[in-house]
């Protein structure tokens, strides 16, 4: 019986263990095909980056991309792929700085810290499809976190892109609401609205009024 009972908690311990191997870190193999923005340097700021996948894939075009999450692991997941793309062989001519920090959204001594870090803000905040593991409790405070970012950028203009996946109603309502409460203006980019799965997509360009 004791012996058993050794083996099923050998069992569980085994099952609580993650292992990483390269393959669930990105490196210079994942391309785009085509992608055009112009010569200006453009300065990028990704909400809730997880794998970091499109943080990375940004930096190829923006010569600065500060990644966050509130999560420490994916934290050391983001600094590991990072670390893995900022590798001699995947280091082009042109330099392009890519890093990653803390932001619990709602934080504005997580925020501050940001800025102090990166003065003069950013050209753009990036949020794609970061709603999903997010309650409704939690949009008061995203955007609250994008308004102090936009504000950071001292009059030149910056703008919050929205990639969105609708999933519920409520939500879709709630994020427009958040944005009107907190003087925000939504417009949705023409051609971006499609089907994602069997859910519906949409990018949203969002300033300050």
């Amino acid at each position: 019986m004791e012996e058993r009972g050794n083996q099923l908690k050998h069992e569980e311990e085994e099952e609580e263990i993650v292992c990483l191997d390269a393959s669930f870190f990105v490196d210079d193999n994942y391309q785009l095909t085509k992608f055009t923005f112009g010569s200006q340097d453009i300065h990028l700021f990704c909400l809730h980056s997880a794998s970091s996948i499109t943080g990375i894939l940004c930096s190829r075009f923006c010569h600065k991309v500060v990644m966050t999450d509130h999560n420490e692991e994916v934290l050391k997941i983001l600094k590991k792929n990072i670390e893995l793309h900022s590798c001699p062989e995947n280091v082009s001519s042109i330099s392009h700085e890519l890093v990653a920090e803390k932001l619990e959204w709602g934080n504005t001594g997580q925020i501050n810290e940001i800025l102090r870090k990166h003065p003069g803000g950013f050209d753009f905040i990036l949020g794609a499809d970061i709603f999903i593991r997010f309650q409704q409790s939690s949009i008061p405070m995203l955007f609250d976190s994008v308004r102090q970012l936009l504000r950071a950028r001292e009059g030149r203009k910056c703008k919050f892109i929205l990639a969105y996946v609708s999933r519920a109603k409520t939500m879709d309502s709630m994020i427009i609401i958040e944005a009107s409460k907190l003087r925000m203006k939504m417009k949705e980019v023409t051609g971006t609205r499609c089907i994602v799965g069997n859910l519906e997509g949409v990018v949203f360009e969002v300033t300050l009024e």
